[in-house]
């Protein structure tokens, strides 16, 4: 087989492996000139950029390995928004204490907000994904646009400065903070729970499967919330997690805390 393809053969192979990996690896459908102008912020290097928008299964696909995904910088743009953040806060509202700060800080930081942020501007339209991520809905997936937010903010912050990287963060999230903490979407009941049962010293809330209805792919999932024995909750959902959420929130509605 080897002599068969020795010489040209051999670089024909490699051509064609090159293709398949360049096929399976997926494209971007916007560019990335159009993504700079809804982000306000233009790129001095352009490879922070580059990278920033690369999801582990391009990179994997491609061979490039992974110190070439965004997750480096998503590492450090998390570092960065959480002191962006913080500070705000600290500086917006002189009134409350500790636990409450980390409580609304936990909340802007969260995927959910951010992945929000990034859908109005349709990053996931801008990001490297491997044909399997994009036809498995990778280009909405809450985790990957959530992530791929805080990659490109740690490019402008290595790009631009901190400044920079505060401007950024002023105009996609803290001009609109009242707006996303009075929106019950965006609420994450069960840290509320917890954060409250931790504080008064009485542990952690457990989360018991009550029952399930309807075939496997309607299928209503009924769960109760209880604390040191005592029922505090019930929900329900389509999926696990969003009971468990539901029957936090009961929870907290039956304690006055929300």
């Amino acid at each position: 087989m080897l002599r068969e393809l020795r010489g040209g053969g051999l670089i024909r192979l490699g051509t064609v492996l090159q293709t398949i990996r360049r096929w399976s690896a997926g494209v971007r459908v916007r560019s990335q000139e159009e993504l700079q102008r809804k982000l306000g912020y233009t790129f001095s290097n352009t490879a922070l950029l580059e990278q920033a928008l690369k999801h582990r299964s391009h990179v994997y696909v491609t061979q490039e390995g992974s110190i070439a995904s965004n997750e480096r910088l998503e590492f450090l743009g998390d570092a960065v928004l959480d002191l962006i953040v913080t500070e705000y806060l600290y500086n917006r509202f002189k009134n409350k204490r500790e636990g409450e700060l980390t409580q609304i800080k936990s909340l802007l930081v969260s995927k959910v907000v951010l992945a929000e942020k990034g859908r109005k501007i349709q990053l996931g339209e801008y990001l490297y994904l491997s044909k399997e991520e994009i036809s498995s809905g990778g280009r909405q997936r809450t985790s990957i646009i959530g992530d791929a937010f805080e990659a490109l903010l740690g490019a402008i912050y290595l790009d631009g400065g901190l400044e920079a990287a505060r401007s950024f963060v002023e105009r996609a999230i803290l001009t609109n903070v009242d707006e996303i903490l009075s929106d019950g979407n965006y609420l994450n009941f069960k840290s509320l729970l917890l954060e409250h049962t931790q504080s008064t010293g009485k542990g952690h809330p457990r989360y018991q499967p009550i029952s399930e209805e309807g075939p496997d792919h309607r299928k209503i999932f009924f769960i109760e919330v209880t604390l040191q024995g005592d029922r505090l909750g019930e929900g329900q959902g389509r999926s696990k997690k969003e009971a468990q959420q539901m029957a936090a929130k009961d929870a907290l509605r039956h304690l006055g805390l929300h």
